[in-house]
Formats: C-alpha cells, structure tokens, sequence
C-alpha cells in the first residue's frame, strides 16, 4: 500500500491548491493550467464520492480515505509526466488527511499520514473561505468554514510547508499566484 502512496520523481514545479471544500480550488486550477499550457490534477475524491453518492446515496466514510489517496497519488504521478515546468494539484493527500482528522474523531490511517508527510511539493497556496458556498451533492458543513479553514492551515503550519494564503474574488487570486508562479518558474528555468 505505501508503495501506492508514492510520488514518482519529477523534474517540474508543483504546486498545491489547498483548502476547504468551495473555496475555489478547482476553477483557480483550471485557470492557471489554461494559463501555462500545462495539466492539472483534479480532485480524486470529487469523482470517487460522486460514484458512491450516485450507487447508494452515501458520503464519505473513513475506509474511502485510504483508495481516495491512492487514486490522488496515480493521478498526480501520471499528470507529472504530461506536465511542461508545472504541475497544479488541485489538492494533494495532506488535505485528504486533515479531513480525516476532522471527520473522525482526530485519527488518521499511519498509512496515510506516513505518505501526506513525506510527499512534496513546491508551494501551497491557502484558499480562503472569502467566497461564496456553493452546495452540491457532495459538499457539507457550510456552517463550520472557518473551523475547516483553521485546520487546513493548522496541518500546513504543524508539518512545515510553505504556503501563501489567498484572498479576494477569482481574478485577484489568479493575479497574485500567476506572480508568484512567474518568478518561481524564472528561477528554476532562467
């Protein structure tokens, strides 16, 4: 299993959109990708809870987070190899652990927090809960946003990863990371 947890070396810089559910990660993902004519890697979870909503109308339960990681590491180590300087993960298996720890009672998988701690990546970026919910078929705890934001960004702060926190309407933040995106690709390509 921790063999399936792994990232596969690459060469590219990778960034993770990290945050609360309807924050918007995933149209910020889509856009930077679009942007930089490179991949980015969808949220595993989303299509997997989605199947499982559609089958038998159920949510998320703990034995879910393990094949919700794996899915996310396959598609995050396929992705790499298509990717030209950048790779954006909508999320990444750090955030399928803090919602472990949320959702159940503080515990996670040692499987599962052993791999969220040694995978990598360049940089974070916090996505605030300063936009509007949007309900799905999915989504819960509308009422308890900034308690999930706190323990995203307890979980980035406790195991050391550098992240930047972003505010504002959709524009603003593509305008703040694309900055900051630009800079760290002249720095590693020249």
């Amino acid at each position: 299993m921790e063999e399936k947890l792994r990232q596969e070396p690459a060469n590219i810089i990778k960034i993770v959109l990290f945050g609360p559910e309807s924050t918007g990660k995933t149209t910020l993902s889509k856009l930077l990708a679009d942007h930089y004519n490179t991949e980015w890697v969808p949220e595993y979870a989303r299509e997997y809870l989605q199947n499982k909503w559609d089958l038998e109308q159920k949510t998320c339960e703990n034995h879910d987070l393990l094949p919700i990681a794996v899915g996310q590491i396959q598609l995050e180590n396929e992705l790499a190899k298509k990717a030209t300087k950048l790779l954006i993960c909508d999320t990444d298996i750090l955030e399928t652990m803090v919602y472990s720890l949320t959702y159940y009672g503080g515990t996670v998988d040692p499987v599962l927090e052993k791999a969220a701690l040694e995978n990598t990546y360049d940089l974070y970026f916090l996505t605030s809960i300063d936009i509007p919910w949007e309900k799905d078929d999915l989504r819960d705890r509308p009422e308890q946003r900034q308690e999930m934001f706190n323990a995203f960004e307890k979980a980035l702060i406790d195991y050391n990863r550098p992240y930047i926190l972003l505010t504002g309407d959709t524009i603003s933040r593509f305008k703040k990371v694309t900055k900051i995106l630009d800079n760290l690709i002249q720095e590693k390509y020249g």
